[in-house]
């Protein structure tokens, strides 16, 4: 798995071994970045789940500017930060301005935290249909994201997609039941 676009396209991403991890695939990756396109140069992103910090690091090297990735497992952690330190230094990006939590994404959400242009969620299919909504809940009520902010769930599209305060802005990826797709959600005016 490799980034695959921006300035440190083609850098490989370590995998965590021994664990469950579903990292977002390259063709997927490529597909969501050229939609988002120069949307994402300049911006200041939160990669929640962050698993290997696909997402983030593929905003990073398009030209995203700051961000946090957000992981619960210590040896997600451990691959995301070797990944972090990589892609910047191939991206030429200051490594200061991108952050790693080793916490829990409800707890993280509940903290004080400034707004993002971009925020990625991929959680694991199964805990999607619990914590989905409660994620969806805390960055609206403590605002999370930026007025023209965008957030992008990652999800088969069956999963649920009316959340109130939130509006679907649009869906990118196959609607075949099963293969994943993204959603783009935008807080309703």
């Amino acid at each position: 798995m490799r980034i695959c676009g921006g300035s440190a396209r083609g850098i490989p991403l370590q995998i965590p071994k021994g664990i469950e991890i579903r990292p977002a695939t390259e063709a997927n990756r490529e597909r969501l970045f050229s939609s988002l396109g120069e949307r994402v140069t300049g911006t200041h992103f939160l990669d929640l789940f962050a698993g290997t910090g696909s997402y983030g690091l593929e905003a990073l090297s398009r030209g995203a500017k700051q961000g946090e990735f957000v992981e619960n497992h210590r040896k997600a952690v451990g691959s995301l930060n070797k990944n972090l330190e990589n892609v910047c230094k191939s991206a030429q990006s200051n490594q200061k301005y991108f952050s790693v939590q080793n916490r829990d994404v409800i707890e993280y959400l509940k903290s004080n935290i400034t707004p993002f242009d971009l925020i990625f969620l991929d959680p694991p299919y199964p805990i999607f249909p619990q914590v989905g909504p409660i994620i969806f809940e805390l960055i609206l009520k403590n605002k999370i994201m930026k007025e023209k902010g965008l957030l992008i769930h990652e999800a088969p599209p069956e999963t649920r997609s009316d959340f109130d305060g939130w509006e679907l802005v649009r869906t990118i990826g196959k609607t075949k039941k099963g293969c994943p797709s993204f959603k783009l959600f935008q807080t309703k005016a």
